[in-house]
């Protein structure tokens, strides 16, 4: 079996952190995995780093600043050299039991992905609605649909981490970034369903201000590596404000508003055009 890195971004754990690496080990054990696990411990202010020197055989990682969720896990990804790697959470969210179902699909994907559809899952209320705006609308742009983008328990070969690193943000989009980096370039992404517990501790999740990063990655993603789609729905958008205009005058107030909608037609076939050279310059890089 292939060595894997089992990754754990961490900030202000203390509740949690010492019995998910436990757990973690003794799947290791039980299960007879080739894997090393790799804590990054993202300058918290609480006794993790008191209680993780004091785990043995875990591999301790220390950012001075506090970083951020996605830089964590680059930090993690650039100093390990294992083919694979698996993330998940410290705060006893993720089923753990499940790392050798993960890993067991290793050969038939290049990502796995812990998919949080489980019947009974605990997301949070407040999480839900826009979760489901940015899942709808990565599954608009991609053309299929994605169980879930943002899962934080997953494994995927490093190589293609590699790949996009440059693209990856240090906050909560690096998952949502590489979803959509393996799935726009037609690596094969798999879903597994799991299970989500209530979390233990504070959340650092802001629910308004992640839900925008994560729409601007959606639209960053999509304008790199799938242009032409992304400037099509603007273009149709623009076209049917453009059409909606003109019956409307024509039919309702007996007149055509010529000059707005001409150049709401316009703006929308340059908008089409812009796409077609974007897409063209995306093929050739």
């Amino acid at each position: 079996m292939e060595k894997i890195s089992i990754i754990l971004p961490t900030y202000n754990e203390e509740k949690t952190i010492e019995d998910t690496v436990q757990k973690i080990k003794q799947i290791i054990k039980e299960n007879k995995l080739n894997a090393q696990i790799v804590v990054v411990n993202d300058a918290s202010t609480d006794n993790t780093k008191e209680i993780l020197n004091r785990i043995q055989a875990i591999k301790v990682m220390e950012h001075q600043i506090n970083r951020g969720y996605g830089a964590s896990l680059k930090t993690g990804i650039k100093h390990t050299n294992t083919d694979w790697i698996l993330i998940t959470d410290a705060d006893g969210t993720y089923p753990i039991e499940d790392i050798p179902t993960l890993i067991e699909q290793i050969n038939s994907a290049d990502m796995i992905v812990g998919a949080r559809i489980k019947k009974g899952v605990k997301i949070p209320l407040t999480r839900r609605p826009a979760k489901k705006i940015i899942g709808t609308l990565a599954n608009l742009l991609v053309g299929k649909k994605i169980p879930d983008i943002n899962s934080g328990f997953r494994i995927f070969k490093r190589e293609v981490a590699l790949k996009f690193f440059h693209l990856f943000p240090d906050g909560f989009s690096f998952t949502t970034t590489i979803t959509l980096a393996a799935l726009t370039n037609n690596y094969k992404v798999k879903f597994v369903p799991i299970d989500y517990y209530q979390r233990q501790g504070k959340s650092t999740v802001h629910p308004i201000k992640d839900f925008i990063g994560f729409l601007a990655i959606i639209i960053r993603i999509m304008v790199y590596f799938r242009p032409l789609k992304m400037f099509s729905i603007l273009a149709g958008m623009l076209f049917l404000i453009g059409t909606t205009i003109f019956l409307y005058t024509f039919l309702v107030l007996n007149n055509i508003a010529d000059i707005t909608v001409i150049v709401i037609l316009l703006a929308s076939l340059q908008v089409f055009l812009s796409g077609m050279i974007a897409e063209i310059i995306t093929l050739q890089r």
